[in-house]
């Protein structure tokens, strides 16, 4: 997991959005509101709104705004290819009907036939959509992933981060979580899949960041004086699963710990608490990826996971309020506890006491 997310003003003019003018090809049918008035009549009492949504938001969890954007941002390249999909009744469908499908399809988490029966098509027309949407968000979203590319986004992320229990110059925080896969029987040999504890799941982590850091292409930015002669470089902090390295803080381990030490780990705890929770709402907003998956397609799987992360960042970034109204449960991998590595770089060792003592007030000036 990355920094919070930044400079909200301007990606909010980056990405803003006629919405009567919403598709560049395609109808005008497409573009309007006629379109939600007729399908929301074909699903009329399938779904009930949840506490705080209107039946779109239920139905999507998304806003119209963020709909609309969405569709914008893929309708060239996903009308551009030549499949014509169709409902059973041998209606073709929209761009608007295809995003609406591939949006509930990974949100709610439901079966290819439940979400079938939903639209009025059939499973093997669900998995197309979904499959062509995931590629082509893919092809067109990939900016809403990304490493705060100014030094003025980075210091805004470093306050946000101090903020919240004083951890200086702290650009983010890093956790895992893993994908729950049930495979068939042929398949269960294949190890490849086996987590720790024989289960079969993906992993899902920001593994690519990891070789980014390690080449000092991230985290390379301003290091911040502690006192004279003391300073701390940029870094982000992990659980006690990650190895101790100079870019990355784990907690200390062992009971007993120090006054300095305990209270260090108190800050630390409550500063990573920020992936923590944004896997679990990653999770609860985007279903497909929280529980487990029947006989996944494992080499689409990462991307499918990779869209679901697109979608979330662009939810954020489209200051979407449905968020706010979603309740989440801030839990996101229940059955697992935290390994514990023992790698330790001695210069990581040597800054987070350093950091320590700073936040004790015990540092020497």
């Amino acid at each position: 997991m990355g920094p919070i997310r930044g400079n909200k003003k301007k990606r909010k003019i980056e990405l803003k959005i006629d919405n009567e003018n919403v598709l560049a090809s395609g109808s005008s049918e497409e573009g309007s509101i006629d379109w939600w008035d007729e399908f929301s009549k074909r699903i009329a009492g399938s779904v009930s709104p949840s506490k705080g949504l209107d039946q779109f938001e239920s139905v999507f969890k998304v806003s119209r705004k963020t709909f609309n954007y969405i569709c914008s941002l893929i309708s060239e390249p996903m009308m551009a290819k030549t499949t014509n999909f169709v409902f059973l009744n041998g209606k073709s469908m929209s761009l608007n009907d295809q995003v609406a499908l591939a949006l509930r399809r990974l949100s709610s988490g439901d079966s290819l036939i439940g979400v079938a029966n939903f639209f009025g098509t059939n499973h093997s027309t669900v998995s197309q959509v979904t499959w062509r949407f995931v590629e082509t968000l893919e092809e067109r979203g990939l900016h809403h992933l990304q490493w705060p590319s100014t030094e003025h986004e980075m210091t805004q992320i470093k306050s946000k981060f101090e903020n919240i229990r004083g951890l200086p110059n702290c650009c983010g925080a890093i956790d895992t979580t893993h994908i729950m896969m049930l495979l068939s029987t042929s398949e269960r040999t294949i190890d490849v899949w086996l987590d720790r504890k024989d289960n079969h799941s993906m992993i899902l982590q920001g593994s690519t960041f990891f070789d980014l850091a390690e080449k000092g292409e991230r985290l390379q930015g301003k290091k911040l004086k502690l006192s004279e002669g003391t300073e701390v470089q940029e870094y982000i902090v992990g659980d006690s699963g990650f190895p101790l390295l100079p870019w990355l803080i784990t907690p200390y381990q062992g009971r007993d710990l120090p006054e300095t030490k305990s209270e260090f780990n108190k800050r630390h705890f409550a500063t990573r608490l920020v992936a923590q929770r944004a896997l679990a709402r990653l999770k609860d907003v985007w279903r497909m990826i929280q529980g487990v998956m029947w006989r996944p397609d494992k080499h689409r799987l990462p991307r499918v996971i990779l869209a679901c992360c697109i979608l979330h960042n662009i939810v954020i970034d489209m200051e979407d309020d449905v968020l706010d109204e979603l309740t989440f449960t801030h839990q996101h991998d229940l059955g697992y506890r935290p390994e514990v590595c023992e790698t330790a770089d001695k210069n990581a060792s040597i800054s987070r006491d350093k950091l320590s003592l700073y936040l004790s007030g015990r540092l020497p000036a």
